[in-house]
Order: structure tokens, then sequence, then C-alpha cells
């Protein structure tokens, strides 16, 4: 599956619809990104059943701001709706793969009753 260039415009809809959705905050002219791009691109054909996206986050500032991204790359992981994993810098190929091995094996009523849990005390 091709990466998603993500919005503002398209962000709540893309969460909304999709089971798992993988963002990876960059910028043009940020390196690491550059580096990273490619191993992205690649473990994107490769894994099903999960969206890939991108956020320049020199474009949508905003969302980058809502997110508090401080370092990019950063990798953002939403599993139905909510953020489960977020990590600044990039990664090997199979690192990315275990992580999203790890998210599809997430047990979600557990994350939302943990919280629940927090929310309330």
């Amino acid at each position: 599956m091709a990466v998603i260039e993500l919005n503002k415009d398209g962000f709540d809809q893309t969460i909304k619809n999709n089971d798992i959705v993988i963002i990876d905050f960059w910028a043009p002219w940020c390196g690491p990104c550059k580096q990273f791009a490619p191993t992205y691109e690649e473990i994107s054909n490769k894994v099903s059943g999960v969206v890939f996206t991108k956020i320049n986050t020199e474009d949508e500032q905003e969302l980058a701001s809502h997110f508090q991204i401080r370092s990019i790359p950063t990798l953002m992981i939403f599993r139905e709706q909510i953020a489960i994993f977020v990590q600044p810098g990039a990664m090997s190929g199979s690192d990315l793969e275990t992580i999203i091995s790890k998210a599809k094996e997430l047990d979600m009523d557990t994350v939302r009753k943990e919280i629940s849990e927090q929310k309330a005390s």
C-alpha cells in the first residue's frame, strides 16, 4: 500500500475509518527523515491491514503542535482511534515490523479499561 500524505482536513476521517494508522511526522529539510523514508515505504508495501501516512510538519504545524512533536522523524501509531505508540527517531525496517506486530496483538479492551481507570483517578 502506498504511503498517504495526511493533513488536518483528512486527519480525523483517516483515524476514524481505519483500525491501525501509522503516522511519520517529517520535514523536507530533515536528513534522518529522508534516510528513513525508503524504509517506511518498503514496510508499507509489505505489511497489510495498516494505513501508512506521513505528515509534513512544515505544512501541518497545527497537527505537529497538537501532538507535541519536538523531534523528527517521529512515528505515532493509532489503533482503534487511540494513540498507542509514539517514538522520535528513525528505526530499522525490522524494528518497525516488530512494533506493528505488537500493535496488532494489543488487547484494545484492556487498553480502554486502563485509560478509563487513569481518567477516574
